[in-house]
């Protein structure tokens, strides 16, 4: 009877105590091996190869060459999922390097565990082997993108009952992989842009109000986690709280903790089905790189309201997930490669429709 073969996982981690913490946690796991590690960036880079593992553990703070720089060439030299393994950080001693980990390429960014006494420690150890088992999935491929725009099969712009020009919010939504997607659409929204921005990225609670802060120094909007009862203005981000459903309500922001929709809270279908009910031909919606098939109901309810709807590209997408279910149940307007997804928004915002 054959058994079935084991994830191998290279930690690489500094500290000697949260390094064997990380081998005792991973190692727990049946479906889990950990088959190297390094206290050094240097050292991962010049053995990974080599070992060739299915996933790698990354730490951030190392003596010399950091994690961000590490991720940066292991994904430019031969790309390996990476998952970002950080200290939680409290408000006001916020650390960037673990966004821009993900915006260089790494998968993930998830806690450290602590102690095996701590009273956290067996969910955090849980999410982390969940995490490492599911990225080690992802297949992570250098993509050239040499079209300017391409029409997802079976939807088309001919069937958008809205008017150019009148939209009132954009949601976006996004999951593994978001983080650099997002940067480079609302980069190129462009500091001007009229629109409310609500966004759903899901993300390790702990890590969400940093990386709020993060992409409010890196995108030209400013960036808010969603307090519930707000009014949306224009030019502002609104992001979801960690556990919390965000819907738009008779023009204001409202937060729930209602069941989780495609495992998911905040669930970005929840947001899109939301949008459609009180925009209809008004709403807006874009989905990005991600994991399973949340927002793709949602976008389905845009398009049916008379809103207008775009999917990243396959060609593009870290993870082409929630996307392909988007285009597969006819939710999508336009696929679109992420080089020309903001562009194309400026254009429906701008009345110029193709």
């Amino acid at each position: 009877m054959s058994t079935q073969k084991k994830i191998r996982v290279m930690i690489v981690e500094d500290s000697p105590v949260v390094s064997a913490l990380l081998e005792y946690s991973i190692g727990r796991d049946p479906r889990l091996e950990v088959c190297a590690t390094s206290a050094s960036a240097e050292d991962a880079l010049n053995t990974f190869e080599e070992i060739a593992p299915d996933v790698i553990a990354m730490d951030i703070r190392l003596p010399g060459m950091d994690g961000l720089e590490a991720t940066r060439r292991i994904i430019s030299k031969r790309p390996v999922p990476i998952v970002v393994v950080a200290a939680s950080m409290e408000a006001g001693k916020w650390n960037s390097t673990p966004m821009e980990a993900l915006r260089a390429g790494a998968l993930a960014v998830l806690e450290k565990p602590a102690g095996t006494t701590h009273a956290d420690y067996e969910a955090i150890s849980e999410r982390l082997c969940t995490q490492l088992v599911i990225m080690s999935q992802v297949k992570l491929v250098t993509q050239h993108v040499n079209r300017e725009f391409y029409a997802a099969e079976g939807g088309s712009t001919q069937y958008w009952g809205g008017e150019p020009g009148t939209f009132k919010m954009l949601g976006v939504v996004c999951s593994t992989g978001g983080p650099g997607a997002l940067v480079r659409v609302l980069t190129g929204l462009g500091p001007a842009f009229p629109l409310p921005i609500l966004l759903v990225q899901h993300m390790t609670a702990s890590f969400i109000a940093g990386f709020a802060s993060w992409l409010g120094v890196v995108c030209p909007f400013p960036v808010v986690v969603v307090q519930d009862g707000c009014v949306p203005m224009g030019g502002v981000v609104y992001m979801a709280p960690a556990e919390r459903h965000l819907r738009v309500c008779a023009g204001r922001l409202r937060l729930d903790t209602e069941n989780p929709v495609s495992f998911q809270r905040p669930s970005g279908t929840v947001l899109f089905q939301s949008m459609a009910r009180d925009l209809g031909k008004s709403a807006l919606g874009v989905l990005l790189t991600g994991m399973g098939d949340d927002g793709a109901l949602g976008l389905l309810g845009i398009r049916r309201a008379g809103g207008y709807t775009i999917a990243e590209d396959e060609s593009t997408a870290v993870v082409y997930g929630m996307p392909a279910v988007a285009v597969r149940i006819g939710a999508v307007c336009e696929s679109l490669p992420l080089t020309t997804i903001a562009s194309r928004v400026l254009d429906l915002v701008s009345c110029k429709v193709l």
